[in-house]
């Protein structure tokens, strides 16, 4: 945990983005770092864990993270949460909660609020269309004998 709370504070320091840290470790050696990248490489998705996972997976050669742990200098966010899960690690650790981050205006409440609601209710339009020809790549992977699940 040390490790990403460097990480974070470095970050600051160095003006490359966010006040965020990660590091990703595999049988109690860190495998993975990650620093948050957004404004310096004008990404929305290079925040800190989600770094983390890309150097981890390509380090490991594995789109999973399993028997991994992730440490992460605050509590993840509704993308990074999910880029979590869908890495399968054995454990999260975090440092500043949520509540921390919205105190000095990283406030993710806004995203949670969205997720449960009905697409129409969103806040940005999002409007579905072509389903008939868009599920024509689902009909192809499920016939697909050499899929690779995840």
């Amino acid at each position: 945990m040390r490790e990403a709370i460097k990480l974070a504070v470095d970050n600051v320091k160095s003006g490359k983005g966010g006040p965020f840290g990660a590091v990703i470790v595999k049988d109690g050696k860190i495998i993975a770092r990650g620093s948050n990248l957004v404004t310096s490489t004008n990404d929305p998705t290079a925040h800190a864990e989600v770094v983390a996972i890309r150097n981890a997976c390509k380090e490991l050669g594995n789109f999973q993270l399993e028997d991994c742990e992730i440490y992460t200098s605050c509590e993840p966010c509704p993308m990074c949460l999910g880029a979590i899960y869908w890495a399968r690690p054995a454990k999260i650790y975090f440092g500043c909660t949520k509540k921390d981050a919205a105190d000095i205006n990283f406030d993710d409440s806004f995203i949670y609020d969205e997720i449960p609601l009905p697409v129409d209710k969103r806040s940005i339009p999002t409007i579905q269309f072509l389903r008939e020809e868009a599920i024509e790549a689902f009909k192809a992977w499920a016939d697909k004998e050499d899929r690779v699940e995840y």
